[in-house]
């Protein structure tokens, strides 16, 4: 990226050149990445950083809209774009832009008049001087809450009916919010804020709408479209879900949410009833891919044709290509996060776009379809026997782990909250607001930085209240027994002696073939053989932070507050993994004692730099979810730390971890990849269950 406004006329469409030039390659070749020295733009300006930071924000906006996909410019001399004044902001994107032949001198004069401001933060009450319709879409852009209940009153008493004051100034409010977020200049915490401001609006005016309904038959709201979604059955994750909703919602759009563990057929009933325009299921576990797949017949089999949506962690365009779209003659469409679901769901219900944007998606799907087939079959895969043939050979000189401190089980109640906060790994809890970047460096992104900074400081307040209140209680339970390895599976024994089997883990073995020397890994293969007669241990947990989680949300849904519901849950979920990361540390260094001497930092432990796994069931080492009923059993988790399982196999409460503890100096996180039928009909006859029910939990990972 050239430098303008130099002087030299020949130097005045530079900007302009760089922005046309990322745009032909993004139409003409769609997956080139495109990035630019942003700084040199504004060179010319040196010494003037009102300017250059005014500059640099404008170019990053037209140019990010033309595909650009990374700049290279100093985080600290950005402005955000909103707030470049409007006389300033002219100036720069007249000679930017080149729109007009004496843009550099008006810019040259005009920046003598400006001088830099300093960082003094100053409550700016100058909006509150506006008229009420202005007010009320400031607040809501803003997120703030605390004159609202004054200022909708007065939108009322000015308005003809309180419905008025919803499709009016508020409605334009929150269509200037979507507006912001679909063009990025808004981001996820901020539109989770307006929701929360326009939910309070509502209830306010809500009490005068049923009266005026009363009085002479109101007409309600007109939407955008009546959208149902819904954790499906045996699922109880629902933070991206409710996020989609609050997103949704925030455009106009009627959401019908039905929560979570819900069948297909009371779905289907409440779409019926409801006459709803799309459905959307949202899903964590792996099972919930195979739900979603019946959903899809149960659509089609009931003749329904409106457009199916699918999202959540495990789903992915694939899954929705390969296993969901074939089964339903309508549009089944997989959205990738929140951000999306407006364009989407816009898209769907367009009449004038909406059949050849369906058509659109089920050509990409079929393309995907074909291209994932054609990547199956180019995989090469060894048969089990070869696999297991090279096995990882542990070390069995010495360096096998002691023996732990007890063994069977230890209930922990309880656990100080306290405790945990220092091992909480920030950087999902980002991730889950869609604010991409590892803690604690996102603070200093030019786009996030500040958002996600003001987001983190409410996290910290919300954590604070609820370590200090104790509004949520830390439950687990933790065991090691006796084990030995007999080829894929480890078996745990009632005592030292070996003679009495208390139960089996069944693992499973990569198949994807390798290198000639590299290892075929299986968990067992961390666990002494038992024809090696060396007396060896196998460890597992379940941990939650989740007791009193349901209770919190409620209160603040009750309150209309969307944002600290899902903070809540968010910070239920961080909780729990530090639980899961604060008793790995304790049975390294106390209640097993292998490596009593380790001092990590938490940098440390959040890249697993300690010896031994933890592995969970339902995770790319293990993905069979049924192993977790396994280790519940063994830990009795229900009585113990009151965790269970729901019928897919989710563990309730949601904020909750549970999974094995190897201590073997070798042992490793591997990712299983997949495997074929020789295996999983071997699987199926050692865990006692037929073909096609070992095949179904292990979908994702089957080479046929």
């Amino acid at each position: 990226i050239l430098t303008v406004a130099t002087g030299l006329e020949e130097h005045n469409n530079y900007a302009v050149d760089f922005i046309e030039a990322t745009r032909w390659i993004k139409q003409n070749l769609p997956l080139a990445k495109v990035s630019g020295g942003v700084s040199n733009i504004s060179f010319s300006f040196r010494g003037n950083n009102v300017v250059r930071e005014a500059m640099h924000s404008a170019f990053l906006y037209h140019a990010i809209k033309a595909g650009l996909d990374m700049g290279i410019v100093n985080a600290g001399m950005l402005e955000v774009y909103e707030e470049i004044p409007k006389d300033l902001l002219e100036y720069v994107e007249d000679v930017l832009l080149n729109r007009r032949t004496d843009a550099t001198e008006r810019l040259v004069e005009f920046a003598e008049t400006v001088k830099a401001k300093g960082k003094e933060i100053v409550k700016d009450e100058e909006w509150r001087k506006g008229p009420v319709e202005e007010r009320l879409s400031h607040a809501l852009v803003k997120g703030i809450v605390e004159y609202l209940d004054e200022d909708v009153e007065e939108a009322r008493q000015k308005a003809a009916k309180p419905l008025d004051v919803i499709e009016g100034p508020l409605m334009d409010g929150m269509n200037i919010v979507g507006d912001l977020f679909g063009s990025g200049k808004m981001f996820l915490p901020q539109v989770v804020k307006s929701a929360r401001v326009m939910k309070k609006a509502v209830a306010y005016l809500l009490p005068f709408i049923e009266a005026e309904k009363e009085k002479n038959g109101g007409s309600s709201s007109s939407s955008a479209g009546k959208i149902l979604l819904a954790t499906v059955k045996g699922d109880v994750h629902d933070i991206g879900k409710n996020i989609v909703g609050v997103v949704l919602a925030c455009n106009n759009f009627e959401v019908i949410d039905l929560g979570v563990m819900v069948p297909a057929q009371r779905i289907i009933e409440e779409a019926r009833k409801n006459n709803v325009d799309i459905i959307g299921l949202s899903g964590l576990i792996t099972p919930s891919l195979d739900e979603m797949v019946h959903f899809a017949k149960e659509m089609e089999r009931e003749g329904f044709t409106i457009p199916l949506l699918v999202g959540g962690a495990t789903t992915s365009r694939i899954h929705a290509a390969v296993k969901v779209a074939p089964n339903y003659s309508g549009a089944a469409v997989h959205v990738l996060d929140a951000s999306r679901s407006v364009t989407v769901c816009s898209s769907l219900l367009n009449k004038e776009t909406r059949n050849g944007y369906i058509q659109g998606i089920k050509d990409e799907y079929a393309k995907a379809r074909e291209a994932h087939l054609n990547k199956r079959s180019d995989k090469r895969f060894v048969s089990i026997e070869d696999a297991r043939s090279s096995r990882l050979q542990i070390s069995l000189n010495g360096s096998i782990a002691p023996k732990p401190t007890f063994t069977g089980t230890k209930v922990v109640e309880a656990f100080p909250l306290e405790e945990l906060v220092p091992y909480i790994d920030w950087t999902p809890f980002f991730h889950t607001w869609e604010l991409r970047g590892s803690y604690p460096k996102i603070f200093d992104d030019k786009v996030v930085g500040v958002e996600a900074k003001k987001l983190f400081d409410d996290a910290q307040k919300l954590l604070d209240k609820i370590v200090k209140e104790k509004l949520l209680q830390a439950n687990g339970v933790i065991g090691f027994w006796p084990a030995s390895s007999v080829g894929d599976d480890i078996e745990l024994y009632t005592d030292e002696s070996q003679k009495q089997v208390l139960t089996r883990i069944h693992t499973l073995r990569q198949q994807a073939e390798k290198v000639k020397g590299e290892p075929y890994y299986a968990l067992s293969d961390f666990i002494a053989p038992k024809e090696s007669g060396i007396p060896d241990y196998f460890g597992g947990f379940a941990v939650t932070a989740g007791i009193g989680c349901d209770e919190l949300v409620a209160k603040f849904e009750k309150d209309h507050d969307d944002y600290n519901s899902i903070m809540a849950k968010a910070l239920a979920d961080r909780l729990a993994e530090a639980f899961a990361e604060k008793m790995h540390e304790l049975v390294r260094r106390e209640y097993w004692g292998y490596a009593k001497d380790e001092a990590l930092s938490n940098e440390d432990l959040i890249k697993e730099e300690y010896q031994g796994i933890r592995p969970a069931p339902g995770y790319p080492a293990c993905p069979d979810h049924t192993e977790k009923t396994t280790l519940f059993e063994l830990l009795k988790a229900g009585d113990n730390a009151k965790m269970h399982l729901t019928e897919s196999l989710a563990m309730m409460p949601a904020a909750s971890v549970s999974g094995f503890y190897f201590a073997h100096p070798q042992s490793r996180y591997f990712g299983l990849g997949r495997i074929g039928k020789d295996q999983v009909e071997d699987y199926a006859k050692r865990k006692g269950m037929s073909l096609e029910e070992a095949e179904r939990w292990l979908s994702p990972n089957l080479n046929y």
